[in-house]
């Protein structure tokens, strides 16, 4: 039986790490049958160095591309820098050439370079998404999920989450029997609920230019268990309903629900990690009128529920 041809881009500076993950995961075994076959390619051949000291030998130029089956692009140094004309070229020519191409972390900017991007769905390390979207912005970028693909083109967030990637290739290609198999070798889980959007450290606003806003935001964060009122909280800092809608959307970029919203969920995920209050009780606490409603809402802002929240993020060692 032949194996599969996975043609891995290693850069000057690259991440060990990203390097890795599909060095390690597409050099597993289902069994005696090697199910592929690795080719380390460079712009130069040889010895490519990574930012901390290691090295990994490129047998390959980045030509080897064209006749791959699956192309990775685990990582790219240095944003600003544009990939060589050869690299882009292969690219093109593996995508033409019925390769499934895929780009890990900030690998994504490199496929988005070369153009094969365009008008698709695609994600990238959340860090960069104001970055990428400037220089992108023909591209359809989503940082809410871990992995996303569109016609064979695969991109992924940052770091642990190439390891869900390159699982999923390799369960769409050989089923997920023997993906459930090597994530277990691994000792990683086959497939992991929500998306990147859990691990994003998007705070609320507190502080804003407008004094009377911040004023308003100080008696919200000290009372968002309650229940609150727009007319009511537009006479607390002498507004109108209207002005007070149209200042609180100028100064925090949302409406003043979304912003009472955002805090509950914030002050929950607090609790959920912090205490051993449950799920109805930290509903509560943080101002939600039934259990039913906070799980409700705590899935469509996260992705995930309350209790795999507190699974992911309490970090509880288990008993000897």
């Amino acid at each position: 039986m032949s194996t599969t041809r996975v043609a891995i881009v290693a850069t000057e500076g690259f991440s060990t790490f990203h390097l890795s993950v599909p060095l390690i995961l597409f050099g597993e075994t289902a069994g005696e049958t090697p199910l592929f076959t690795r080719l380390i390619c460079a712009d130069k051949p040889g010895l490519v160095w990574s930012k901390d000291g290691t090295a990994v030998k490129a047998e390959y130029g980045v030509e080897a591309l064209e006749n791959a089956d699956i192309v990775v692009v685990p990582f790219w140094n240095n944003i600003d820098q544009r990939p060589s004309a050869g690299l882009l070229t292969s690219l093109i020519n593996a995508r033409q050439n019925g390769a499934t191409l895929v780009g890990l972390c900030l690998g994504t900017f490199v496929l988005a370079h070369a153009g094969l991007l365009d008008g698709r769905r695609a994600s990238t390390h959340w860090e960069f998404e104001a970055l990428f979207q400037q220089r992108f912005p023909q591209v359809r970028l989503d940082v809410n999920v871990l992995y996303v693909e569109d016609d064979r083109i695969i991109t992924s967030a940052g770091t642990a989450a190439a390891l869900d990637c390159c699982l999923y290739v390799i369960r769409q290609r050989f089923g997920a029997r023997v993906a459930n198999h090597i994530a277990r070798r691994m000792v990683t889980p086959p497939y992991r609920e929500g998306g990147q959007v859990q691990y994003i450290a998007r705070r609320v606003p507190h502080n804003t230019t407008d004094s009377r806003i911040n004023t308003l935001l100080d008696f919200l964060q000290q009372h968002v268990h309650e229940s609150h009122d727009i007319d009511a909280l537009a006479q607390r800092v002498s507004m109108s309903r209207r002005t007070l809608t149209r200042h609180f959307q100028a100064s925090t970029g949302m409406s003043p629900g979304e912003w009472i919203s955002r805090e509950r969920i914030h002050r929950s995920q607090e609790l959920l990690e912090t205490t051993d209050l449950s799920v109805e009780r930290v509903a509560e606490q943080v101002g939600f009128q039934s259990a039913i409603t906070f799980r409700q809402t705590f899935r469509h802002k996260l992705g995930v529920s309350p209790v795999e929240w507190r699974k992911t993020f309490r970090g509880t060692m288990p008993a000897a």
